[in-house]
């Protein structure tokens, strides 16, 4: 219920009051976010934490001018693999290998099954399944701040390619998805903070069918 308590006291704050959210909380929300499940394990995205001024200056200027990005604490931009290739898939599964000791017939038939079909799509195609794969993440990082007591800003309201060359990702083969500022609500100035959280009824939303 403590869980549920706080995800009913979260909401996406419109202004934030630049306090400084402490490093425990920060790694906790992103150990969140890297502990999130991922399509075959893949995890085919980087987060970027950015606490430089300037830079979240320069993301604002491309983002509708939104204040939560230069108001927040930490800056969290969830860019995905712009594509699929061996090398990527390769690395995750020998990761997986030196981790548990050993390897596994049917763990290494699934890389080849992964092998034969990912690296000869079209990289749109496997850009947006790594996307979906990253949205998990920035999920789990919304609810761990939610728990950790702190607000956020889910924002997909920018210019991604502005962004990816604002933080030179296309040349470490990702692109920007959506970012979350993550800080304390300035509730003074915030016209959101005091409105009734609006969700559809569990009847509404969930089909069941046994």
């Amino acid at each position: 219920m403590e869980l549920l308590d706080k995800l009913k006291w979260r909401y996406a704050a419109k202004a934030m009051n630049g306090e400084k959210v402490s490093q425990k909380k920060i790694d906790n929300i992103i150990e969140t976010a890297r502990l999130a499940p991922t399509s075959s394990g893949l995890q085919p995205f980087e987060i970027l934490v950015i606490t430089n001024q300037e830079i979240k200056e320069q993301i604002k200027s491309v983002s509708w001018n939104q204040s939560m990005i230069t108001d927040c604490s930490h800056l969290l931009v969830f860019a995905a693999w712009d594509t699929y290739t061996e090398e990527r898939i390769n690395k995750m599964f020998d990761l997986v290998n030196e981790v548990r000791g050993f390897k596994n017939e049917g763990w290494e038939a699934y890389r080849q099954k992964l092998l034969s079909f990912y690296p000869q799509q079209d990289p749109e195609i496997n850009f947006n399944h790594a996307a979906k794969q990253a949205y998990i993440a920035f999920s789990a990082a919304i609810i761990a701040a939610a728990y950790e007591g702190v607000d956020s800003t889910p924002i997909e309201g920018f210019e991604p390619e502005a962004v990816d060359k604002i933080l030179k990702l296309r040349e470490k083969g990702l692109r920007s998805c959506v970012l979350l500022p993550i800080g304390y609500r300035d509730a003074e100035n915030d016209w959101l903070v005091n409105l009734p959280k609006v969700r559809k009824s569990t009847e509404d939303l969930v089909t069941e069918i046994a």
